[in-house]
């Protein structure tokens, strides 16, 4: 969610970092819940992204929260996918999410966009990873799918009387949601910009918006997060909030060996590869999520060797002998050997 990398030893000033905390939900959101589909919708024309409406099976009230947060599903297939709330925070009945179908990907947005009303899935959460600020001037920057949580925010801002501009980038209108409603904001606070009518976006495109003193909030994929914050020292705005979406660039990485203990393969982790992509090559089935450290879904035993921990889930105790294969690596040269 909120990843800052080697960004922050630079901006540490201008940037806002936030881990998970309970707090933000109101609850335990590592609380299991079982919840219902109440509504699929297609928001999208080119038809691959539906909105996905959930209620309790017995109607009662959720767990309240906050523009930025997301949800974790537990899907039947055993999957476990983050997906950002971009419904009505004041309609406790009811969460709202979005999902593209991604034939390619991971099999998770496949099975989640195949939900039909009256499957019941089991959910945490609500989680805030991604935390809005609502007030003062503020710049909403979103890349296609990453108008979820982008969406909620723009609303609260709207209802806040904040001074607000919205920046809304995707490869086409016909692949970008919610448009039906973002059409009827203030467009002289709003830029949809399709690339296939502006070309892909500049710096400028994305950040020329952001008021002096003001945040800059971004969710989208990793070239517009790479590029937002590449660029973002450049503009008179104090804070950067971002989302992604998908696993980060490894930085300053070197390569090591995993051994998997119920084979005893060893494998070649590269300098510029996480352990989880290598690993899920031989074992498809090894679970994963977030692929950011935060989730801890890829959480493994370390049987021997010391790894280093580059998440923001894991406690000192749980440090001592375990490990989140999708971001942390090893110490050294030495190899790590892992209950897989």
């Amino acid at each position: 969610m909120t990843a800052l990398e080697a960004f922050a030893d630079r901006y540490v000033g201008a940037v806002a970092r936030h881990d998970y905390d309970p707090g933000h939900a109101g609850h335990n959101p590592d609380s299991a819940m079982t919840l219902v589909v109440t509504d699929r919708t297609i928001v999208a024309q080119d038809e691959n992204v539906a909105a996905l409406t959930f209620g309790a099976p017995d109607g009662g009230e959720l767990p309240a929260w906050q523009p930025g947060c997301h949800l974790d599903f537990h899907l039947p297939s055993g999957r476990r996918r983050q997906y950002s709330l971009c419904g009505d925070p004041a309609d406790r009945t009811h969460y709202r999410i979005a999902v593209r179908s991604i034939p390619d990907g991971g099999g998770g947005s496949v099975e989640m966009h195949g939900l039909a009303p009256g499957t019941t899935v089991t959910v945490r959460g609500p989680r805030n990873g991604f935390p809005f600020v609502g007030h003062g001037s503020a710049l909403f920057v979103a890349g296609g799918i990453g108008i979820t949580p982008i969406l909620a925010m723009v609303r609260a801002a709207r209802a806040a009387g904040m001074d607000w501009q919205f920046v809304y980038s995707g490869r086409s209108r016909e692949s970008m949601p919610f448009l039906d409603e973002i059409e009827t904001w203030e467009q002289d606070r709003v830029f949809v910009r399709p690339d296939d009518e502006f070309g892909i976006p500049t710096a400028d495109d994305l950040l020329g918006r952001a008021a002096a003193g003001g945040a800059v909030y971004c969710c989208g994929p990793n070239p517009m997060l790479d590029l937002v914050r590449e660029n973002f020292p450049a503009t008179a705005a104090t804070a950067l909030h971002f989302e992604r979406f998908g696993a980060p660039a490894v930085l300053d990485g070197t390569e090591f060996e995993v051994q998997l203990a119920s084979t005893g393969e060893v494998l070649t982790v590269p300098a510029d590869e996480s352990a989880l992509s290598v690993i899920k090559e031989r074992l498809p089935g090894v679970g994963y999520s977030c692929q950011q450290g935060f989730c801890g879904t890829c959480k493994v035993r370390v049987i021997s060797g010391e790894p280093d921990h580059r998440e923001t889930r894991l406690t000192d105790e749980e440090r001592e002998d375990s490990m989140l294969i999708c971001v942390s690596r090893s110490t050294g040269s030495e190899r790590l050997v892992l209950d897989i």
